[in-house]
């Protein structure tokens, strides 16, 4: 779970002092994750996954479970290559960076200076704005098709055709667009795209010898198949076009080995300089003068009240986490071919059995009955999907079909609400986000559901 913390600085996060908790060693941690893996992941929804690890850039665990391939009956090892989803974009943050370093960029640049014949609400976006997720640049609408090639001025007129979501700088909001706009920046700068500028800068010197961009055509060894699970059973991913799968925001190839290669590279500071790590570390500051956990490419909080950095991926039946743990000086990597597969917990979860203060909850806030009762009509909305733009004013327009498509249906059949248990109570920014166990009459789910200012609605997610 995301529990940010907003005083996270340099010192501590590159010079971190040895745990002191008694760890379990390399035999005992395997135990504990094959059976935890035998019991909680669920091989009819999960067919695959590999896990890493690692302590000081020592691996305590490498493994593979499951297959790779299911329709060829080829088990997942440390070889197979898995699509990573957003976590590749805190690569793509390091190909910009090394740029920066090289001053072929520089992060508070103007992006019109690279798209000269951009919409006049570019005008005031900046580099340092799509790194952190403040541009306001908002994501596709449903009615944009993935199956179509484009190039990549056509990307960004799409991009560009819509208006922006906030003015630059005021709020957070995560945008894969803004990040596709970086790799095309990146292209403009140097003459190279992202890829080539990934491979030269960040794979080979760190030795991720297999990590690479996503192609269909080409002959990838050890590739696994996406899955995803639906109407009760198992399916091969959807397709999308080439040009789709070739974009910055996290279209990239990589084994178990490769991100271990990664994770060594960033506990050790490799490929960037110190001052440059720092800037990807810092949390980005709202307009507001109020910081928001995330950095360029990474999220920032804490577990078990000490540093954390992390991020996610999910896409095509694939998702991935890459954890760091600073306090325990710990990395946990987690690659799975199932879009079912709930990565932030097993990443979570295989923490937990390394340091069981790592996954302790908070303590609990004290109720709030005024957003427990907004939050009670909006999931009577949702729940017989007839919610509204409106209802989401500050999470974006797209977002009640959003809520239909995907959340409705977790609705159907749940039965009454029974209880709303509030858990968590964040400040992220200037909203302020609530985690609630819902307990209905046939399941239990549980809801994040962000307040930004004037009482406008800025998250509602929802999950098992």
């Amino acid at each position: 779970m995301f529990r940010p913390s907003l005083s996270i600085v340099a010192a501590s996060i590159l010079c971190i002092a040895p745990p002191a908790i008694a760890a379990p060693d390399a035999a005992t941690l395997t135990a504990k994750l094959d059976a935890y893996i035998a019991k909680d992941v669920p091989a009819a929804e999960v067919p695959g996954v590999a896990i890493a690890i690692l302590r000081g850039g020592d691996i305590l665990v490498a493994k593979g479970y499951g297959l790779a391939n299911v329709e060829h009956n080829i088990p997942v090892t440390p070889d197979t290559i898995f699509q990573l989803g957003s976590v590749g974009k805190m690569f793509t943050a390091a190909a910009v960076m090394t740029q920066v370093e090289q001053g072929k960029i520089r992060v508070d640049d103007p992006i019109v200076k690279f798209f000269p014949d951009a919409p006049a609400s570019w005008k005031d976006v900046t580099v340092h704005q799509l790194l952190t997720h403040t541009a306001g640049i908002p994501e596709f609408g449903q009615d944009f098709n993935f199956r179509s090639d484009y190039s990549d001025d056509e990307l960004v007129k799409i991009i560009g055709s819509k208006p922006l979501t906030f003015a630059p700088g005021q709020r957070w909001k995560y945008s894969n667009p803004g990040y596709e706009l970086l790799g095309f920046l990146v292209k403009k700068a140097t003459g190279r795209s992202y890829l080539d500028v990934l491979d030269a800068e960040v794979f080979k010197p760190l030795g991720m010898k297999t990590a690479r961009g996503i192609s269909d055509a080409d002959i990838v060894m050890h590739r696994s198949a996406g899955y995803k699970f639906a109407d009760g059973k198992l399916q091969n991913q959807d397709w999308v076009s080439p040009t789709m799968n070739s974009t910055a925001d996290g279209s990239l190839y990589a084994s178990l080995n490769d991100m271990i290669a990664w994770a060594r590279g960033v506990e050790r500071g490799n490929v960037l300089s110190a001052a440059s790590w720092k800037q990807v570390y810092t949390p980005v500051r709202l307009n507001s003068g109020k910081t928001y956990p995330y950095g360029y490419g990474w999220m920032l909080g804490t577990a078990g009240g000490k540093p954390r950095l992390h991020h996610g991926g999910a896409w095509q039946g694939f998702r991935t986490y890459y954890s760091r743990y600073l306090g325990d000086n710990l990395s946990v990597i987690v690659l799975a071919n199932s879009g079912a597969a709930n990565v932030s917990k097993i990443a979570d979860d295989v923490a937990g059995l390394y340091d069981p203060a790592l996954i302790a909850p908070p303590p609990k806030p004290k109720a709030e009955p005024r957003i427990e009762k907004q939050l009670t009509e909006l999931l009577t909305k949702v729940g017989v999907g007839e919610t509204r733009p409106e209802d989401f004013s500050l999470a974006g327009s797209e977002w009640s079909e959003i809520t239909t498509k995907y959340f409705t249906p977790m609705f159907k059949d749940a039965g009454a609400l029974q209880k709303l248990e509030l858990t968590e109570r964040e400040e992220l920014g200037d909203d302020i986000v609530y985690s609630y166990d819902a307990t209905y009459a046939n399941k239990k789910l549980n809801i994040r559901y962000g307040i930004g200012p004037g009482n406008g609605v800025s998250m509602f997610l929802v999950s098992p």
